[in-house]
């Protein structure tokens, strides 16, 4: 896959395209759906998919400060999407004065002079052009104007709810990493360099992983998880997984840890069967399930009889 840092990056040689556009964050199940129409339809017409993208949010240049929780950045999400099969992904520097383009600028400017689209793959809910002003209904109108066609993909639903970011962001911080992973197709993963704690872990016969994650990421709700930390820098498969396999499984903790009267929240994994060192290595989490809330216990004796319980837990839900 051709990896695109704006429009004056595209190829004299692209001729035709299917484009595709939206933030895309989560590469979730209607983003996959929609991503996955645009890869058919370029093969079917013999010329090159594209998904354009853009960086940073939206809504951080738009309204500072409203930066919603990253469900994926910017390499895993480039790494989703070229496990969907896309020829390129064009990331547009979002800025003030991009924002102020008309939706006829947007359409003129990009689809038409810099892609040269054929066909251009939206969903129903699309918007665009300054104030969001542009809707399906003028990008098939202008379609007519330029030459290209329109189609839509619906929106992709479960028992009535519709995923979305929102959706899955919303799930996320409540600790619902089960639906999250429903709506994404995958399990929500975080990542991050392992650094060193307090080793307290380690001296009661549990030492954990402790991640240092990136800035506005989706941190789940405080808890226990039971998940796989992965350390594979392998290609990326188009079920999300890493090359390496599914990962080592883990029981995940989020939370200040209360017992030692802590402060600051962390993200930790206490490693299953695993006797190795991985300080200073980027790694993910994958979250599978939530076991249960954080608590405080009244010493050591009774936070080490739980911690066995839910590494029991874990080996359950994952089959270890």
């Amino acid at each position: 896959m051709q990896r695109w840092r704006g429009v004056t990056a595209a190829s004299g040689g692209l001729g035709r395209s299917v484009v595709t556009i939206g933030v895309f964050d989560g590469i979730h199940q209607g983003h996959q759906a929609i991503i996955g129409h645009t890869v058919k339809r370029a093969r079917d017409l013999g010329i090159q998919s594209v998904v354009v993208t853009f960086d940073p949010h939206p809504a951080e240049v738009v309204r500072p400060g409203s930066h919603p929780a990253v469900l994926t950045g910017p390499a895993r999400k480039a790494e989703l999407i070229e496990a969907l099969g896309v020829d390129v992904l064009c990331v547009l520097p979002f800025t003030m004065e991009f924002s102020r383009l008309t939706a006829e600028q947007f359409v003129h400017d990009l689809l038409v002079e810099q892609l040269h689209a054929a066909v251009v793959v939206v969903g129903e809910n699309f918007r665009f052009g300054h104030r969001a002003t542009g809707d399906v209904a003028l990008l098939e109108q202008l379609g007519r104007t330029f030459g290209f066609a329109v189609e839509g993909a619906g929106l992709v639903s479960d028992n009535g709810t519709i995923f979305s970011s929102t959706y899955i962001r919303a799930c996320i911080d409540a600790g619902d990493v089960t639906a999250a992973a429903a709506a994404l197709g995958r399990p929500h993963r975080l990542e991050g360099v392992v650094v060193r704690g307090d080793r307290r872990g380690r001296e009661i016969g549990f030492p954990t992983a402790n991640l240092l994650t990136p800035q506005h990421v989706a941190v789940p709700a405080d808890g226990i998880y039971a998940a796989r930390l992965v350390r594979s820098d392998g290609p990326v498969r188009p079920d999300g997984l890493s090359g390496g396999g599914p990962g080592l499984p883990a029981a995940a903790s989020i939370g200040t840890n209360p017992t030692f009267a802590g402060r600051d929240r962390r993200v930790e994994a206490f490693i299953l069967d695993f006797d190795g060192d991985i300080y200073g290595e980027q790694v993910a989490i994958d979250f599978v399930a939530r076991l249960r809330e954080t608590r405080r216990y009244d010493g050591v004796g009774p936070l080490v009889a739980q911690m066995n319980t839910d590494v029991a837990q874990v080996r359950a839900v994952l089959g270890v």
